[in-house]
């Protein structure tokens, strides 16, 4: 298993390092670069150093664009049966719920403590794994942080599940990774905000009724099969099944939806809160 996971990172790293060479070849930089793909400059750096996985509408743009001759469509198969065995590099007790992520039509996303690894920016899901006890290796820090970017690789798909996230408002406020994470971060939620696939709500402090106080919690709809629902506290994760107990999860998402700051006026409070508006 060791062996199989090396070999994937080589891969990615190996086409990362390619698409660098013929950017830097076509005198782009990687903000101009992105813009011709429609990708950000972030985007891109992950790409290249090999965390993020190029997905194949991509390489086909970029093949075009710096005139690769066809090079980056062909590795195209080679990264897709790649990306399906880097799946097994989550820990054991997350593989579970990783699978029905990647086959879900729908997902819905309450969190009260960080912003949803969905959502997460590469510097934040680094500071996230850096400060968790005990204390993760440089090694598996990296390998954490590229499985999650990897799983954001889900708002590309088409057809489109349907996403929404409603966060706590403290969540915002929290300095993770410090005050230029933290903005990278919420430029980042802007950016996700907008996606027509996706609803972003904020939930405010100072509501006095709330149904959430029991924790953070998701919501999915496997392709073909009854949502079901996901708890994880320390570590110790639960993927719930049974129709009547996730039906109290979609009740209770309900409410909290309800009393949430709408998409455009919590997408207005991010923007406040990086002094935009």
């Amino acid at each position: 298993m060791e062996e199989e996971e090396d070999t994937t990172s080589d891969l990615f790293t190996a086409v990362g390092e390619q698409i660098k060479v013929l950017r830097i070849r076509a005198g782009l930089t990687q903000r101009e670069f992105g813009r011709l793909v429609g990708y950000t400059e972030s985007q891109i750096s992950s790409i290249e150093r090999g965390v993020r996985v190029p997905q194949p509408d991509f390489l086909e743009k970029a093949d075009k664009i710096l005139n690769a001759g066809g090079l980056l469509i062909a590795v195209k198969k080679s990264i897709e049966k790649a990306q399906t065995k880097a799946r097994v590099r989550h820990p054991g007790w997350f593989r579970d719920y990783a699978k029905a992520e990647a086959e879900a039509v729908s997902l819905h996303d309450y969190s009260t403590l960080a912003v949803p690894g969905l959502l997460q920016t590469e510097d934040y899901a680094r500071a996230v794994f850096r400060h968790r006890r005990p204390l993760l290796d440089d090694a598996t820090i990296e390998k954490r942080v590229a499985d999650r970017l990897a799983r954001q690789q889900i708002f590309e798909r088409w057809p489109a599940p349907t996403f929404s996230f409603v966060m706590e408002e403290s969540v915002l406020q929290r300095p993770v990774g410090g005050r230029a994470v933290q903005q990278d971060q919420l430029r980042q939620l802007l950016r996700v905000g907008t996606l027509r696939t996706v609803e972003l709500q904020v939930m405010p402090t100072d509501r006095e009724e709330h149904p959430g106080l029991g924790g953070p919690f998701i919501l999915l709809t496997p392709k073909g099969r009854q949502p079901v629902a996901y708890t994880e506290i320390y570590g110790h994760p639960r993927l719930i099944t049974d129709p009547e107990e996730a039906r109290v999860f979609i009740e209770r998402y309900g409410i909290i939806r309800a009393q949430a700051l709408t998409p455009r006026e919590s997408l207005s409070l991010i923007e406040k809160m990086l002094g935009e508006r």
